[in-house]
């Protein structure tokens, strides 16, 4: 990889660092922004937040106590032109800035779609820290791209890419795939909203929200999702299985039932709760003798099956990797051409007819993985279309929502292009 000495050239053959922007100073933008800034021939040029106290407590950690602070296009233009940190409450004019390139940090469906719509449309490169958007529109993004000649990546760090390393690695040693998955963080409280999980958000100084997606499960749900689009791997079902495991018995859990594990078929994704958390796997297997007995030899176990085992994830330190290897080899690092999994919206508790939902990580409703064109038979509704719907009929908890549950707000721009991606045939791919 070595992108230290390959960033340094880069700046020297651009005359200067590239500018980036970063939208959302939040928990994970703070520590992107922290690390890419450390990157040679990388800057933060400019932080957009709604939280002025965020941008400058970001900018203090850099170093920077004195940045333009502006809502002014022009004024924030010139300053970003003459070397200068700025930070802004807005983004409506990002895409027209001197900016070689965003990254977009809220976690925020729809925001994440405003953004990375209209700066892939502007040719800026985009790297997303928002599986969440990626889940719902990213064969869309990934196609305005293409058609732009510029990047759309998901960004290093989270589960799904660090697992598709592992795919990749063993797909090109012609292993064969058994299984690929992650071990999940936090405990699995299915109905858990941010007031049950405050207390805790509060010592780990994490937003109440962001904790709730965690543990009633919709990240897990969402980035499995994403690994499953990417590598064009199946889910092992409809809400997977996510047994319990250790890592020294994943490839035991994670194997054909006729051979003691859980498996109903070879090929999927799936997540395990226990110590594998925060790491990554993939169960292989070969069909050479020899090749198994090299791995035995190298301490891979007795087979057939074998773990390859990454057993950690950085989050935002290892993010800004994206963001090199888009710069210097214009490559994304995760993206998906069409949608074979997808996210869907399961309720939390019993809603009324004029409800109205406040999406993930809230209190009405939680993530739920799904093979997609399961969901498009049963009409069910990606929870990244759900924020600000109306639910239209009473239904009760544990209920997956379908179209004719609820009234989408029209006037999402995240609604309106996952039409558009599913007109075009991105979208339930097999």
């Amino acid at each position: 990889m070595a992108y230290s000495s390959k960033l340094k050239a880069h700046a020297e053959k651009l005359g200067r660092d590239v500018k980036i922007a970063l939208v959302g100073a939040g928990q994970m933008g703070h520590g992107f922004g922290c690390q890419v800034d450390r990157m040679p021939g990388l800057t933060v040029s400019l932080v957009i937040d709604i939280d002025p106290a965020r941008i400058m407590a970001l900018y203090a950690d850099l170093g920077e106590n004195n940045p333009v602070i502006s809502t002014d296009q022009n004024e924030i233009a010139a300053a970003i032109s003459a070397g200068k940190r700025v930070g802004t409450t807005t983004s409506a004019f990002l895409s027209e800035l001197p900016i070689d390139f965003v990254v977009e940090a809220t976690g925020v469906p729809e925001i994440g779609a405003q953004i990375t719509y209209s700066c892939l449309k502007a040719k800026m490169d985009v790297a997303v820290l928002n599986v969440e958007m990626d889940v719902t529109i990213g064969p869309l993004l990934h196609k305005i791209a293409v058609e732009n000649g510029v990047v759309y990546t998901v960004c290093h760090g989270d589960e799904p890419i660090e697992a598709k390393v592992l795919v990749d690695f063993a797909r090109d040693l012609n292993f064969e795939v058994i299984a690929a998955g992650k071990g999940k963080n936090n405990p699995f409280e299915p109905l858990s909203n941010p007031d049950s999980v405050r207390a805790t958000a509060t010592a780990k100084n994490m937003n109440p929200k962001m904790l709730c997606s965690f543990t009633d499960g919709s990240k897990t749900m969402t980035e499995m999702v994403a690994l499953s689009n990417t590598t064009g791997i199946p889910l092992s079902k409809r809400g997977m299985n996510g047994p319990a495991a250790t890592v020294k018995t994943l490839q035991n859990v994670f194997a054909p039932k006729e051979d003691g594990g859980i498996l109903d078929k070879k090929g999927v994704i799936d997540y395990c709760t226990g110590d594998v958390a925060p790491g990554v796997f993939v169960i292989v297997k070969s069909d050479s003798k020899y090749i198994n007995h090299e791995m035995s030899y190298l301490g891979m176990g007795p087979g057939p099956y074998f773990a390859l085992y990454r057993p950690y994830h950085l989050a935002s330190v290892e993010a800004p990797l994206s963001v090199a290897r888009a710069v210097v080899d214009r490559e994304s690092s995760l993206f998906a051409t069409h949608l074979i999994s997808e996210v869907v919206a399961m309720t939390k508790k019993d809603l009324k007819a004029g409800d109205k939902i406040d999406g993930i990580g809230g209190y009405t409703v939680r993530g739920y993985a799904d093979i997609a064109a399961d969901a498009r038979r049963d009409n069910l509704v990606p929870i990244g279309l759900i924020q600000n719907a109306i639910v239209k009929n009473d239904v009760p908890v544990g209920t997956l929502l379908t179209y004719d549950d609820v009234e989408l707000d029209a006037t999402s721009l995240i609604v309106k292009l996952r039409k558009e991606q599913d007109d075009m045939g991105l979208t339930y791919a097999s």
